[in-house]
Protein backbone atom coordinates (compact mmCIF):
# COMPACT_ATOMS: atom_id res chain seq x y z
CA UNK A 1 0.00 0.00 0.00
CA UNK A 2 2.88 2.39 0.71
CA UNK A 3 4.15 2.27 -2.90
CA UNK A 4 0.66 3.13 -4.16
CA UNK A 5 0.43 6.14 -1.80
CA UNK A 6 3.86 7.37 -2.86
CA UNK A 7 2.98 6.90 -6.52
CA UNK A 8 -0.03 9.17 -6.12
CA UNK A 9 2.33 12.05 -5.25
CA UNK A 10 5.18 11.51 -7.69
CA UNK A 11 4.26 14.40 -10.06
CA UNK A 12 5.57 12.37 -13.03
CA UNK A 13 6.32 14.23 -16.25
CA UNK A 14 7.06 12.37 -19.49
CA UNK A 15 8.72 13.77 -22.60
CA UNK A 16 8.83 11.57 -25.69
CA UNK A 17 10.97 12.34 -28.74
CA UNK A 18 10.96 10.25 -31.91
CA UNK A 19 13.54 10.05 -34.67
CA UNK A 20 12.37 7.36 -37.10
CA UNK A 21 12.35 4.07 -35.16
CA UNK A 22 14.39 5.51 -32.28
CA UNK A 23 12.75 7.01 -29.22
CA UNK A 24 14.04 8.96 -26.24
CA UNK A 25 11.75 9.10 -23.21
CA UNK A 26 12.54 11.35 -20.27
CA UNK A 27 10.67 10.53 -17.08
CA UNK A 28 11.03 13.00 -14.24
CA UNK A 29 9.25 12.91 -10.90
CA UNK A 30 9.73 13.89 -7.28
CA UNK A 31 11.62 10.60 -6.78
CA UNK A 32 13.84 10.17 -9.85
CA UNK A 33 14.76 11.37 -13.33
CA UNK A 34 15.46 8.82 -16.01
CA UNK A 35 16.35 8.99 -19.71
CA UNK A 36 15.38 5.90 -21.69
CA UNK A 37 16.47 5.29 -25.26
CA UNK A 38 15.07 2.47 -27.33
CA UNK A 39 14.54 1.35 -30.90
CA UNK A 40 11.22 -0.18 -31.93
CA UNK A 41 11.33 -3.99 -31.87
CA UNK A 42 14.66 -4.17 -30.01
CA UNK A 43 14.73 -5.63 -26.47
CA UNK A 44 16.14 -3.48 -23.69
CA UNK A 45 16.28 -3.53 -19.90
CA UNK A 46 14.37 -1.11 -17.70
CA UNK A 47 13.76 -0.60 -14.00
CA UNK A 48 10.25 0.41 -12.91
CA UNK A 49 9.78 3.15 -10.31
CA UNK A 50 9.43 0.52 -7.56
CA UNK A 51 12.74 -1.09 -8.54
CA UNK A 52 11.23 -4.04 -10.44
CA UNK A 53 13.53 -4.96 -13.33
CA UNK A 54 12.01 -5.87 -16.69
CA UNK A 55 13.19 -6.64 -20.20
CA UNK A 56 11.17 -6.18 -23.36
CA UNK A 57 10.48 -3.96 -26.32
CA UNK A 58 8.10 -1.42 -27.82
CA UNK A 59 6.39 -1.54 -31.22
CA UNK A 60 3.98 0.76 -33.05
CA UNK A 61 0.38 -0.27 -33.71
CA UNK A 62 -1.05 2.62 -35.71
CA UNK A 63 -0.42 5.72 -33.59
CA UNK A 64 -0.08 3.70 -30.38
CA UNK A 65 3.16 2.59 -28.71
CA UNK A 66 2.67 -0.98 -27.45
CA UNK A 67 5.18 -2.62 -25.13
CA UNK A 68 5.58 -6.12 -23.75
CA UNK A 69 7.93 -6.49 -20.80
CA UNK A 70 8.89 -9.57 -18.78
CA UNK A 71 9.68 -9.19 -15.10
CA UNK A 72 13.11 -10.59 -14.24
CA UNK A 73 12.03 -11.72 -10.76
CA UNK A 74 9.04 -13.89 -11.71
CA UNK A 75 8.87 -14.13 -15.53
CA UNK A 76 5.38 -12.59 -15.69
CA UNK A 77 4.51 -10.21 -18.53
CA UNK A 78 3.49 -6.57 -18.17
CA UNK A 79 1.97 -4.91 -21.23
CA UNK A 80 1.92 -1.16 -21.76
CA UNK A 81 0.21 1.14 -24.24
CA UNK A 82 0.91 4.82 -24.79
CA UNK A 83 -1.27 6.88 -27.08
CA UNK A 84 -2.25 10.50 -27.63
CA UNK A 85 -5.98 11.10 -27.25
CA UNK A 86 -6.92 14.74 -27.71
CA UNK A 87 -4.49 16.76 -25.58
CA UNK A 88 -3.60 13.85 -23.30
CA UNK A 89 -1.09 11.03 -23.28
CA UNK A 90 -2.95 7.96 -22.03
CA UNK A 91 -0.70 5.29 -20.55
CA UNK A 92 -2.28 1.89 -19.90
CA UNK A 93 -0.61 -1.00 -18.06
CA UNK A 94 -2.00 -4.53 -17.82
CA UNK A 95 -0.49 -7.02 -15.36
CA UNK A 96 -2.08 -10.31 -14.32
CA UNK A 97 -5.44 -9.22 -15.74
CA UNK A 98 -5.51 -5.91 -13.87
CA UNK A 99 -5.58 -2.74 -15.97
CA UNK A 100 -4.39 0.66 -14.77
CA UNK A 101 -4.53 3.93 -16.71
CA UNK A 102 -2.70 7.16 -16.17
CA UNK A 103 -3.44 10.42 -17.94
CA UNK A 104 -0.88 13.13 -18.72
CA UNK A 105 -1.81 16.64 -19.83
CA UNK A 106 0.21 18.27 -22.58
CA UNK A 107 2.63 20.74 -21.02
Amino acid sequence: MMKRKLGAHDNLKITIQQDGNKFTVKESSNFRTLDIEFTLGVNFEYSLADGTEVTGSWKMEGDKLVGAFTRKDNGKVLTAHREIIGDELVQTYVYEGVEAKRFFKRG
